[in-house]
């Protein structure tokens, strides 16, 4: 059997109370034998759960005992962050940041109220998990075997695709997309109604918004149409208005949806013939859809509604046109997409043992293209007969579908999940429907949720989180995976979303990760006065009214995650510092905070601390690097200079990203950079009056990903002297450049293309720098270069002559360089030899192979 969420929580107790580290605490302060006694129980409750866990279906007094076994096991987790936590104070404490008094009190020579505490709650503790372990006679519970698996080693090596607008990737509905054309764009002149709505029905993962995007982004649709709008609807949209801001903002292309109807009606859709995408519509209240269509009716004749749905009321109150019902795919399709999912490309051929135990797995799936998608990427990479025999003659295919809709193939991927995957998984049911996650937020929240451990192959814990993402898209749990280079975007679908609800309902009721999506503070008071299990508390959307009384009362009912984003509050409490678990604070966007508290500085345990676009906050706290833990770090301020000496950024020795934003002040970075050795993103943007990089920037060894972005006085300087011991002393290795806004830049640095940097680096965006005037000679030495993109840099005319030598190069782009773009024109262009070797180039927007 797959192992449980509650399995591999008590892995994650027992690896962590086996450490070194915790082992070297407990003896430091005298607790290592009741540290000991608590590691053995719980080893010896572990090998109880495999058997629980399959008997729990039988009796609910098994559920029970699960239930008491989970709620003990995060308490030991809030055991163990005390334990880390107080390393931690101890550690700063040591290097002198905090006052001596409590430092002599809090020493190793008086660890007293320490161990006094600590041992007490490990007593209390021990009892509970005692009483626990005693009733395995009572339920006939049998020990098994563990083993624990710490790799993270994911074999699949699947890369994220776009399949955003990837019609490659939407098997079996070509001629449901022509149909659709076909009444979009009618062969006869004059149409009879100002806005018609044509409905596209069909059960859920049949591949609805599939076929709508197709239809959305066909070639012929965007021409015909003067406006397009893609709004999501969701089932949590029951009202007019919410509907009506969501067309405005995607009217205006992001805007924020204030338009008023007038001006929308006027500016937006007058006279215009639009296309509008409702997708997941469930609302058949007429009188609404009739109040709506009402405000839509300004466009010009031959504008267009198309409507996705699950339910039939809904195509007969607000269709014009026959529903379009989609069915489920041909058999023929139904194997090509599995075989695609399934296999390498042509290697499902090489397996012929397996065809009839495919053609059984494809017939349960009922044609639905989810369904396919969801087992292909479950048996990818599965080559053993028996492997594929579990899937077929799983019992999850004999229970009835359920009023919730979701598919017994999804559920049977869900249990086929690796263990450490599963929390990580459930943990997304907090976001409402229709979110678009990016990878580093959603790693971020991860490691502060404890969901992402270390592994035995000292993998830093980002990159095992990106695995993790890696290895859930390809099992279909997240689509719409768009690369965006720094970020990776990508989006649950709404069935998949219910199965992470349905297990989060049933396996994590003992603790909370609360996502609120209204704006009303009493309701929200109400909710956080009845849970005192939060660990999580997100405010997906902007623009919340947060008084600091609001905000300190939330900040007490919770531990972990912390994200109060475009609120207004001008002061955050100085109680923040009491959160000493807080892994996660978020806090940007604010424009009216000044100040932070200096209690902040004591949240020892924090990974990421977000504030940029807090426009008004006048400077950092004096005591920043005491946040020897922190990972990510995103900053505005108002000051002028960073504090040259003291206990400042430069110590923050574990960050790994860091990202400086709207500091209109600041002409230079901070001393010390080069002592960031993990550091492995830099971006800095809107920081009009920076002038440069300190050198010591190039010798920061874990550098991959630099960013710099509308610095209006910024350029790139080399130092002077030895050019050859300049070169050699260089340890940086970026794999990602992106220079974007640079006014004054003329040239590329020295150093990042004759360096070490020169062999490591992938991707290089140069954009609107309108200076710059060449690339070097020495281009060549960018031996690992894949993608090259230059685009509105109007002085850059030519190519250098090393572009032939850069054989690894497989993507081109020149767009809006006009001297540049004559020259690469194929065949004819005196650039053209330089780059005829590259397999894709695009000019201007045109693909020219």
């Amino acid at each position: 059997m797959a192992e449980s969420i509650a399995f591999r929580l008590a892995s994650q107790v027992v690896g962590k109370l086996g450490s070194l580290a915790f082992q070297e605490v407990a003896l430091a302060w005298g607790v290592k034998a009741d540290l000991d006694d608590l590691k053995d129980t719980l080893s010896a409750i572990q090998a109880l759960i495999l058997d629980a866990e399959e008997q729990k279906s039988n009796t609910r007094q098994i559920t029970g005992w699960l239930r008491k076994l989970k709620k003990a096991l995060y308490e030991a987790e809030d055991v163990l962050d005390d334990f880390e936590y107080e390393a931690l104070r101890r550690k700063v404490a040591k290097g002198g940041s905090i006052t001596k008094q409590v430092h002599s009190f809090f020493s190793t020579s008086n660890p007293l109220p320490f161990r006094f505490k600590m041992g007490r709650k490990m007593k209390n503790l021990k009892e509970r998990l005692d009483k626990i372990a005693a009733d395995k006679s009572k339920f006939n519970l049998t020990e098994r075997a563990v083993v624990v698996d710490t790799t993270h080693v994911v074999h699949r090596k699947r890369e994220m695709t776009h399949s955003y607008v990837d019609a490659s990737n939407i098997i079996g509905r070509e001629q449901d997309k022509e149909n659709i054309v076909s009444i979009l764009m009618p062969s006869i002149s004059g149409e009879q109604e100002n806005v018609s709505v044509i409905p596209i029905i069909g059960i859920g993962g049949m591949g609805k918004t599939a076929l709508a995007k197709l239809v959305y982004n066909d070639g012929r649709v965007v021409k015909h149409f003067d406006k397009r709008m893609w709004v999501c609807v969701s089932d949590e949209d029951n009202e007019i208005e919410t509907l009506t801001k969501k067309i405005l903002i995607s009217a205006t292309m992001g805007g924020t949806g204030t338009l008023s109807m007038d001006q929308f009606q006027n500016k937006c859709i007058g006279c215009k013939r639009y296309l509008l995408v409702l997708d997941d519509v469930w609302n058949s209240d007429r009188e609404k859809w009739l109040k709506l269509k009402e405000l839509l009716m300004g466009g010009a004749g031959g504008s267009k509604i198309v409507v996705t749905t699950r339910k039939k009321s809904v195509a007969s109150v607000l269709g014009t046109f026959p529903a379009q019902e989609l069915k489920g795919l041909p058999d023929e399709d139904c194997q090509s997409l599995f075989l695609k999912c399934a296999f390498k490309d042509g290697q499902g051929k090489q397996y012929p043992n397996l065809v009839k135990i495919r053609n059984e797995i494809v017939k349960k799936c009922g044609g639905v293209p989810l369904a396919l998608r969801s087992l292909g990427g479950l048996l990818y990479s599965k080559l053993e007969e028996r492997d594929w025999e579990l899937v077929r003659d799983n019992e999850i295919w004999t229970l009835e579908e359920k009023n919730d809709g979701i598919l017994p193939a999804l559920k049977l991927s869900y249990d086929e999940l690796p263990s450490h995957l599963k929390p990580c998984f459930v943990f997304c049911s907090m976001f409402p429907k229709d979110y678009t996650f990016n990878n580093i937020e959603l790693i971020q929240l991860w490691l502060a949720r404890g969901l992402i451990q270390p592994s035995s192959h000292n993998q830093e814990l980002e990159d095992i989180g990106n695995q993790c993402i890696i290895e859930l898209c390809s099992r279909s749990f997240f689509q719409d995976v768009e690369d965006g280079k720094v970020f990776v975007f990508f989006k649950m679908h709404d069935l998949v979303h219910d199965l992470a609800l349905s297990i989060k309902q049933i396996e994590s009721k003992e603790v909370e990760d609360v996502s609120i999506t209204d704006n009303v503070p009493e309701q929200i008071f109400a909710l956080l006065q009845k849970k005192n299990n939060i660990r999580t508390i997100w405010f997906p959307y902007s623009e919340i009214n947060a008084t600091a009384e609001y905000v300190g009362t939330c900040s007490s009912r919770f531990k972990y995650i912390f994200r109060f984003k475009r609120t207004d509050f001008e002061k955050l409490p100085s109680s923040i510092g009491n959160m000493k678990h807080l892994r996660y604070l978020d806090i940007s966007g604010n424009k009216r905070i000044k100040k932070l508290p200096a209690s902040i500085c004591k949240l020892y345990l924090l990974q990421t601390l977000l504030f940029t676009e807090c426009t008004e906050l006048e400077e950092l706290p004096r005591d920043m690097g005491n946040l020897i833990n922190l990972r990510s770090l995103e900053i505005t301020t108002k000051q002028r200079a960073w504090p040259r000496k003291g206990n400042g950024l430069a110590c923050l020795i574990s960050l790994r990203c860091l990202l400086i934003a709207e500091c209109n002040h600041v002409e230079f970075m901070f001393e010390g950079l080069q002592n960031l050795t993990a550091l492995r993103s830099l971006e800095i943007r809107r920081c009009p009056s920076l002038v440069s990089l300190p050198p010591s920037v190039k010798h920061l060894p874990a550098l991959e990903t630099l960013v710099i972005l509308d610095c209006e006085m910024f350029n790139f300087m080399d130092e002077d002297g030895d050019e050859e011991n300049h070169i050699q002393g260089i340890s940086c290795r970026l794999r990602s450049l992106i220079i974007v806004d640079l006014p004054k830049l003329e040239a590329l640095p020295r150093w990042l293309i004759q360096g070490l940097a020169a062999s490591t680096l992938h991707y290089l965006l140069i954009r609107r720098c309108h200076k710059f005037k060449a690339l070097p000679e020495s281009l060549e030495n960018l031996t690992s270069l894949q993608e090259l993109q230059i685009d509105d840099c109007p002085q850059l005319s030519t190519l250098s002559g090393g572009m032939h030598c850069l054989t690894t190069l497989k993507v081109l782009c020149i767009d809006d360089c006009p001297e540049l773009s004559k020259r690469c024109k194929p065949e004819v262009g005196e650039d053209w030899h330089k780059i005829a070797h590259v397999p894709q180039i695009y000019i201007d927007g045109e693909a020219i192979k």
